[in-house]
């Protein structure tokens, strides 16, 4: 009996996995060890631990999936895989909707298969689009801005469907800007995200950038939700457990820290916990970026043991670690 977590090879699904294994050694329940299935589009292969089974194919691949469920004694799934670049998604909608919206149902369809009756899936603070209240909770109306977030929120009605259909247990997360490592061997390794793009630039002497820095906010810079890879790995498996255990959980809850920090605020971070000084360029603001994107926690921290245990200095220097550590 294990969990199956999908994009467990990336830089989020990794340290998922390492969560479940933490769990099952520190209770000693065996049925929270991991499998990962990854295609290894954007993941690597070694991040997953050699003595977790991992299955290389797409959620796409019904056939693939159902016999991994079946071979592994899948008992509940945590579905992290998926096209997550929300910029790149207006150029590639297609693409987008193939691997997050049909990904998802044909996992659905492997899932009621194989009799797999439970799931956590991973979704996005971008199906908010640019909200109008200074902190989104889950009752805050939904609207994507990107095929990306109208993906994500698709996904999410799918798991309503078929709860209704089959009677299928599940939760959805939503969480935006997901940074720092939880161990030096993992790290973000995304072409598009904040962190690896100021880390790459410092690394090859470069000025790191800020698109805008005439927005409403108290510093001129977009004000965003960062939250620590590690502390959101641990309400994942918060999540499963809670399914497991048959205790009931909403239908989405928020991984966000209630109040946010700017893109001055984490350059400045950046140069103190680095020690390289560097004034910013000043870009052009990026269409269709707000202002503010920030959400509460509060409901995910009292069913999911969701708390902020990293200061921006520990995001910031774990990622730096992770970033200076050379491949094998």
């Amino acid at each position: 009996m294990t969990w199956l977590v999908t994009g467990g090879a990336g830089y989020i699904g990794a340290h998922v996995v390492r969560a479940f294994q933490d769990a099952a050694r520190r209770t000693g329940d065996a049925t929270l060890e991991p499998v990962v299935l990854d295609d290894l589009s954007s993941g690597h292969r070694d991040f997953v631990p050699d003595d977790v089974a991992f299955v290389r194919a797409s959620v796409v691949d019904t056939d693939a999936v159902r016999a991994a469920l079946v071979e592994h004694g899948v008992t509940g799934v945590v579905h992290l895989a998926g096209f997550k670049y929300a910029g790149v998604s207006v150029q590639r909608p297609l693409h987008t909707y193939e691997q997050n919206v049909t990904g998802t149902a044909h996992l659905l369809e492997a899932m009621a298969d194989a009799g797999v009756g439970q799931i956590v899936f991973s979704s996005s603070a971008a199906v908010y689009g640019t909200p109008d209240v200074d902190v989104v909770t889950e009752e805050t109306p939904t609207s994507p801005e990107s095929p990306y977030g109208e993906s994500k929120l698709v996904g999410e009605w799918l798991l309503r469907d078929q709860g209704v259909a089959t009677g299928l247990r599940h939760t959805s997360l939503r969480y935006f800007n997901v940074v720092g490592s939880g161990a030096p061997d993992l790290y973000d390794s995304s072409p598009h995200n904040l962190f690896p793009l100021v880390l790459d630039a410092l690394t090859a002497g470069r000025t790191p950038r800020i698109n805008g820095t005439d927005y409403p906010t108290p510093d001129g810079t977009c004000v965003r939700d960062y939250v620590h890879v590690a502390d959101l790995a641990v309400s994942h498996v918060a999540a499963a457990r809670a399914l497991a255990d048959g205790r009931p959980l909403a239908p989405v809850y928020n991984l966000g820290s209630g109040d946010g920090l700017s893109v001055a605020q984490i350059m400045t971070t950046v140069a103190q916990v680095t020690g390289i000084d560097f004034t910013p360029e000043v870009a052009p603001r990026r269409p269709g970026d707000p202002a503010r994107i920030v959400a509460s926690g509060r409901a995910a921290a009292r069913d999911l043991d969701w708390v902020m245990r990293h200061t921006p200095e520990q995001m910031v220097a774990s990622a730096w670690e992770a970033h200076r550590r050379p491949t094998p």
